[in-house]
């Protein structure tokens, strides 16, 4: 036997027995308060949580923050929120979504433990809107909030297959120096709005 086979033989020999992986959901305590803790999630990865009423209320809420941002250009995909004067689903040619500053997208669940709200992009013409508008709002159901990304990763699965996102506030990127930046290579800002 060559030093290399006895060398592995031995590695071998010594291996620890295999156990079997800890259940890491056994070890997790879950939020007293979903929504709020989802809130706190949200701010922490500089988006804005805005808690609304009900759809009627909605409508409102999206006008002033279109007017807050200056917005000319809003396209929606969620009609609660207004119709917008952008429909992505007319524009022939993805290019076109270049100059729009707010998309308002709707959000499937949330998650609590870290502001990611899953976003089901099956049915957008054009995937490139989550990255081009200078804006997001993510509308969420108030009532959709998971405790953590196990049970994210749970409701994903159980999902029909198609394209989609964890969206977590606006773009950002860091340097080794911990200089952060926010809306460097896409949305500058994000607001959601949990409705209920």
């Amino acid at each position: 036997m060559d030093s290399r086979s006895e060398i592995l033989k031995r590695l071998r020999d010594a291996a620890p027995p295999a156990a079997p992986l800890p259940d890491p959901r056994g070890e997790l305590v879950p939020y007293a308060d979903p929504l709020a803790q989802l809130e706190i999630a949200l701010q922490a990865v500089a988006a804005l949580p805005v808690r609304v009423a009900g759809e009627a209320t909605l409508g409102e809420a999206v006008r002033k923050l279109v007017a807050d941002l200056g917005a000319k250009r809003v396209a929606s995909a969620v009609p609660a929120a207004g119709a917008g004067n952008v429909r992505p689903e007319e524009l022939p040619d993805p290019h076109q979504l270049e100059g729009i500053d707010l998309a308002i997208l709707p959000g499937a669940f949330g998650v609590a433990e870290n502001g990611a709200i899953w976003v089901n992009a099956a049915s957008f013409p054009h995937r490139g809107v989550f990255v081009v508008a200078q804006h997001l709002a993510i509308v969420l159901p108030a009532r959709e909030v998971v405790t953590d990304m196990h049970a994210a990763y749970e409701r994903v699965a159980a999902l029909p297959r198609g394209y989609g996102l964890f969206i977590a506030g606006p773009s950002k990127t860091a340097d080794i120096e911990q200089a952060l930046v926010i809306g460097a290579h896409g949305p500058r800002s994000c607001t959601v709005f949990l409705v209920g």
